[in-house]
């Protein structure tokens, strides 16, 4: 982005010395100019939104994961325990 503004500096230069430019191309170039400011800034606003989200959804996505983790070893102790009461029940 600052390459966009940089270079947008250079362009107004370049207009201003080679093809003597008027104020209002000035003009014109600085409104330009500021607007890829805004638009600069803007774009930053939105990703540090983004990045705010995703570090939510890795805490979200860590958390499923522990639930998940607990909930297999439950499904696999329930599961031992059942197999011992069927072995149990065949014996007698």
């Amino acid at each position: 982005m600052d390459k966009v503004i940089k270079l947008s500096m250079i362009a107004m230069t370049l207009t201003m010395v080679v093809a003597c430019a008027t104020t209002s191309d000035v003009e014109n170039l600085q409104s330009q100019v500021n607007a890829l400011a805004a638009s600069v800034k803007q774009s930053s606003a939105d990703a540090a939104i983004a990045q705010t989200t995703a570090a939510d959804a890795a805490v979200k996505a860590e958390a499923a994961d522990v639930a998940a983790n607990r909930a297999e070893k439950s499904c696999k102790v329930a599961n031992r325990k059942l197999k011992k009461k069927h072995k149990r029940s065949m014996l007698n």
